[in-house]
Protein backbone atom coordinates (compact mmCIF):
# COMPACT_ATOMS: atom_id res chain seq x y z
CA UNK A 1 0.00 0.00 0.00
CA UNK A 2 1.01 3.51 -0.98
CA UNK A 3 1.67 5.88 1.68
CA UNK A 4 -0.06 9.75 1.11
CA UNK A 5 1.58 12.44 0.36
CA UNK A 6 1.36 15.20 2.40
CA UNK A 7 1.61 19.02 0.99
CA UNK A 8 3.13 21.72 2.92
CA UNK A 9 4.36 18.99 5.71
CA UNK A 10 7.35 17.62 6.36
CA UNK A 11 7.49 14.28 7.84
CA UNK A 12 7.60 13.85 11.32
CA UNK A 13 10.98 12.85 11.33
CA UNK A 14 12.29 16.32 9.46
CA UNK A 15 12.82 19.04 11.62
CA UNK A 16 10.42 21.32 13.74
CA UNK A 17 10.83 24.31 11.60
CA UNK A 18 7.79 26.22 13.58
CA UNK A 19 10.25 25.79 16.57
CA UNK A 20 13.16 26.64 14.75
CA UNK A 21 11.56 29.37 13.41
CA UNK A 22 10.86 30.69 16.92
CA UNK A 23 14.36 29.82 18.37
CA UNK A 24 15.97 32.05 15.08
CA UNK A 25 13.37 35.15 16.04
CA UNK A 26 15.33 34.90 19.17
CA UNK A 27 18.90 35.45 17.58
CA UNK A 28 19.58 31.38 17.61
CA UNK A 29 22.08 31.02 14.45
CA UNK A 30 22.19 27.54 15.10
CA UNK A 31 18.47 27.11 14.84
CA UNK A 32 18.63 29.06 11.64
CA UNK A 33 21.77 27.08 10.25
CA UNK A 34 18.65 24.15 10.87
CA UNK A 35 16.48 26.26 9.16
CA UNK A 36 18.74 27.04 6.31
CA UNK A 37 19.54 23.90 5.80
CA UNK A 38 15.69 22.29 5.74
CA UNK A 39 14.22 25.01 3.49
CA UNK A 40 16.99 25.80 0.97
CA UNK A 41 16.70 23.38 -1.98
CA UNK A 42 12.35 24.34 -1.51
CA UNK A 43 13.31 27.98 -1.80
CA UNK A 44 15.57 27.57 -4.32
CA UNK A 45 13.32 25.23 -6.35
CA UNK A 46 10.10 27.78 -5.83
CA UNK A 47 12.26 30.83 -6.88
CA UNK A 48 13.63 28.67 -10.16
CA UNK A 49 10.40 28.23 -11.15
CA UNK A 50 9.45 31.73 -11.34
CA UNK A 51 12.80 33.26 -12.87
CA UNK A 52 14.16 30.26 -14.84
CA UNK A 53 17.84 32.20 -14.43
CA UNK A 54 19.63 29.52 -12.46
CA UNK A 55 22.49 32.44 -11.66
CA UNK A 56 19.58 35.00 -10.20
CA UNK A 57 17.77 32.37 -9.08
CA UNK A 58 20.63 31.71 -6.42
CA UNK A 59 20.97 35.40 -5.71
CA UNK A 60 17.38 35.99 -4.90
CA UNK A 61 16.98 32.48 -3.07
CA UNK A 62 19.89 33.75 -0.55
CA UNK A 63 18.06 36.96 -0.23
CA UNK A 64 14.73 34.83 0.99
CA UNK A 65 16.73 33.00 3.15
CA UNK A 66 18.20 36.52 4.69
CA UNK A 67 14.78 37.59 4.83
CA UNK A 68 13.87 34.81 6.65
CA UNK A 69 16.62 35.85 9.36
CA UNK A 70 15.80 39.14 9.43
CA UNK A 71 12.08 38.89 9.85
CA UNK A 72 11.49 35.18 11.94
CA UNK A 73 9.98 36.84 14.32
CA UNK A 74 7.16 38.11 11.73
CA UNK A 75 6.12 34.25 11.46
CA UNK A 76 2.96 33.73 13.07
CA UNK A 77 1.94 29.61 13.24
CA UNK A 78 -1.65 30.67 13.73
CA UNK A 79 -1.38 32.25 10.07
CA UNK A 80 -0.17 29.11 8.37
CA UNK A 81 2.79 26.60 8.47
CA UNK A 82 6.69 27.93 8.86
CA UNK A 83 7.33 25.75 5.07
CA UNK A 84 4.74 27.79 3.64
CA UNK A 85 5.52 31.28 5.12
CA UNK A 86 8.90 31.02 3.80
CA UNK A 87 7.22 29.74 0.56
CA UNK A 88 5.30 32.05 0.18
CA UNK A 89 8.47 35.00 0.62
CA UNK A 90 10.38 33.07 -1.59
CA UNK A 91 7.76 32.85 -4.59
CA UNK A 92 6.70 37.03 -3.56
CA UNK A 93 10.90 37.88 -3.98
CA UNK A 94 10.66 35.98 -7.13
CA UNK A 95 8.00 37.51 -8.60
CA UNK A 96 9.57 41.02 -7.42
CA UNK A 97 12.51 40.03 -9.24
CA UNK A 98 10.78 39.43 -12.70
CA UNK A 99 8.81 42.87 -12.46
CA UNK A 100 11.97 44.63 -11.64
CA UNK A 101 13.46 43.42 -14.38
CA UNK A 102 10.64 43.72 -16.94
CA UNK A 103 10.69 47.40 -15.89
CA UNK A 104 14.12 48.19 -16.22
CA UNK A 105 14.03 46.40 -19.62
CA UNK A 106 10.70 48.60 -20.27
CA UNK A 107 12.79 51.78 -18.89
CA UNK A 108 15.62 50.74 -21.31
CA UNK A 109 13.52 50.73 -23.90
CA UNK A 110 11.36 53.66 -23.74
CA UNK A 111 15.16 55.45 -22.80
CA UNK A 112 16.54 54.22 -26.24
CA UNK A 113 13.66 55.65 -27.89
CA UNK A 114 13.73 59.37 -26.73
CA UNK A 115 17.46 58.67 -28.08
CA UNK A 116 16.26 58.21 -31.06
CA UNK A 117 13.60 60.62 -31.06
CA UNK A 118 14.71 64.43 -32.40
CA UNK A 119 14.85 66.96 -30.65
CA UNK A 120 13.21 69.03 -32.49
CA UNK A 121 9.98 68.82 -35.23
CA UNK A 122 11.24 67.60 -38.40
CA UNK A 123 8.43 68.40 -40.52
CA UNK A 124 7.76 71.79 -39.00
CA UNK A 125 11.50 72.61 -39.29
CA UNK A 126 11.17 71.43 -43.31
CA UNK A 127 8.07 73.81 -43.69
CA UNK A 128 9.82 76.61 -41.72
CA UNK A 129 12.68 76.42 -44.08
CA UNK A 130 10.67 76.33 -47.23
CA UNK A 131 8.50 79.39 -46.59
CA UNK A 132 11.90 81.27 -45.19
CA UNK A 133 13.19 79.95 -48.91
CA UNK A 134 9.82 81.29 -50.86
CA UNK A 135 10.25 84.71 -48.68
CA UNK A 136 14.00 84.87 -49.81
CA UNK A 137 12.98 84.13 -53.38
CA UNK A 138 10.17 86.83 -53.34
CA UNK A 139 11.91 89.51 -51.89
CA UNK A 140 15.10 88.58 -54.32
CA UNK A 141 12.44 89.35 -57.32
CA UNK A 142 12.11 92.47 -55.73
CA UNK A 143 15.77 94.12 -56.96
CA UNK A 144 16.85 95.36 -60.03
CA UNK A 145 18.71 92.61 -62.58
CA UNK A 146 22.38 93.79 -61.70
CA UNK A 147 21.97 93.99 -57.51
CA UNK A 148 20.26 90.73 -57.52
CA UNK A 149 22.88 89.09 -59.67
CA UNK A 150 25.62 91.02 -57.16
CA UNK A 151 23.48 89.55 -54.32
CA UNK A 152 23.25 85.81 -55.92
CA UNK A 153 27.03 85.34 -56.62
CA UNK A 154 28.40 87.36 -53.54
CA UNK A 155 25.73 85.45 -51.45
CA UNK A 156 24.69 82.00 -52.97
CA UNK A 157 28.22 81.50 -54.63
CA UNK A 158 30.29 82.99 -52.43
CA UNK A 159 32.15 85.16 -54.55
CA UNK A 160 34.38 87.67 -53.24
CA UNK A 161 33.22 91.51 -54.24
CA UNK A 162 36.38 91.69 -57.07
CA UNK A 163 35.06 88.20 -58.54
CA UNK A 164 31.73 89.57 -58.53
CA UNK A 165 33.00 92.93 -60.18
CA UNK A 166 34.85 90.57 -62.91
CA UNK A 167 31.99 88.09 -63.57
CA UNK A 168 29.72 91.38 -64.02
CA UNK A 169 32.32 93.02 -65.80
CA UNK A 170 31.25 96.19 -63.32
CA UNK A 171 33.62 98.66 -61.72
CA UNK A 172 34.38 97.40 -58.01
CA UNK A 173 33.00 100.41 -56.26
CA UNK A 174 30.01 99.97 -58.66
CA UNK A 175 29.32 96.15 -57.75
CA UNK A 176 30.09 97.05 -53.90
CA UNK A 177 27.13 99.93 -53.90
CA UNK A 178 24.39 97.52 -55.88
CA UNK A 179 25.36 94.85 -53.24
CA UNK A 180 24.80 97.45 -50.39
CA UNK A 181 21.57 98.86 -52.05
CA UNK A 182 20.48 94.91 -52.66
CA UNK A 183 20.90 93.86 -49.34
CA UNK A 184 19.23 96.82 -47.45
CA UNK A 185 16.29 96.42 -50.32
CA UNK A 186 16.36 92.38 -48.74
CA UNK A 187 16.41 93.33 -45.32
CA UNK A 188 12.98 95.87 -45.30
CA UNK A 189 11.22 93.34 -47.48
CA UNK A 190 12.20 90.18 -45.24
CA UNK A 191 11.27 92.32 -42.24
CA UNK A 192 15.00 91.96 -40.96
CA UNK A 193 15.32 94.80 -37.87
CA UNK A 194 19.00 95.70 -37.59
Amino acid sequence: MKEAVRIGRHSPAGPDLQQLLHQTALGDQEAFAAVYDAVAGSVFGVVRAVLRDRAQSEEVAQDVLVEVWRTAPRYRAERGTAINWILTLAHRRAVDRVRSVEAAALRDHKAALLDRTPDYDQVTEQVETRLEQEQVRRCLRTLTELQRQSVTLAYYRGLTYRQVAEALALPLGTVKTRLRDGLIRLRDCLGVTA
